[in-house]
């Protein structure tokens, strides 16, 4: 058996699933706060009788695999926007929102609402894990870095409504993500820990702020082209394989 044929594949696949990962990266180069991912390869090991190495098998391994899919939370750029609902968060940690069915998930910065029941929510509609009432009267938020909520209203009277904590995690890049720019804890990414921005950790509240994305087109048209060559090097490893064993058939004509 011509063990090249299969090990060739194996490194078509991963570098078929790297070249997902980096269209994806650079379709999101403009989606605000996006994280780009990562794909964490490792090599397969050939067994021989009762789960011992063969002579074989310790020389030439049985191909590579996808390890691991790992998100980079390097910070993006924070971009000024015409807008005071904006939030974003800079250095480490997250907003902690309640999803519908109670659970919590985490983003990274959204532009803030105030939904039918008075209570400040991300603009999908999912409310703060803190509940801030704002009341009828109050016109204009204030959202110092510390994470300090204070509302005015039309007189210029101010109200300390609340304070925002965030939440961090002790391994940020194995949260689970949730779509729309949430994310979930999980067993690798441990639970969250709230903490007020700027202590224990924590980064802080950027009113009128929005994070960029994290993806460098640079970066990933390098990777691409990596990618690409590897692809190329196993069709021909694959290719060569194939030779070997037509002349192999053919060495009784």
């Amino acid at each position: 058996m011509n063990d090249a044929l299969y090990i060739a594949a194996t490194g078509m696949k991963a570098q078929t699933a790297q070249l997902d990962t980096i269209a994806n990266n650079v379709a999101n180069v403009s989606t605000p706060g996006f994280k780009r991912s990562n794909l964490r390869f490792g090599d397969l090991v050939s067994t021989g009788l009762e789960g011992q190495r063969s002579v074989e098998a310790s020389a030439v391994s049985a191909g590579v695999k996808i390890g691991a899919v790992q998100r980079s939370f390097v910070a993006g750029e924070l971009r000024r926007v015409d807008d005071a609902m904006s939030v974003a968060v800079q250095g480490d940690g997250f907003l902690e929102v309640q999803l519908p069915d109670g659970s919590p998930a985490f983003v990274r910065g959204a532009r803030l609402e105030v939904n039918a029941d008075r209570l400040l929510a991300v603009s999908d509609g999912f409310v703060l894990r803190q509940h801030i009432h704002i009341p009828t009267d109050v016109r204009t938020l204030v959202i110092s870095e510390d994470g300090q909520v204070t509302g005015r209203d039309d007189a210029g009277r101010s109200t300390t409504l609340g304070r925002i904590e965030l939440a961090v995690f002790a391994n940020a890049s194995a949260l689970a993500p949730a779509g729309e720019g949430l994310w979930r804890s999980s067993t690798g990414s441990g639970e969250a820990t709230l903490a007020p921005p700027g202590e224990a950790g924590a980064g802080r509240l950027k009113q009128g702020y929005q994070e960029a994305s994290n993806v460098h087109l640079v970066d990933e048209m390098v990777q691409l082209m990596v990618a690409q060559r590897a692809y190329e090097m196993n069709v021909k490893v694959m290719q060569a394989a194939d030779e070997v064993a037509g002349m192999t058939n053919n060495l009784r004509k």
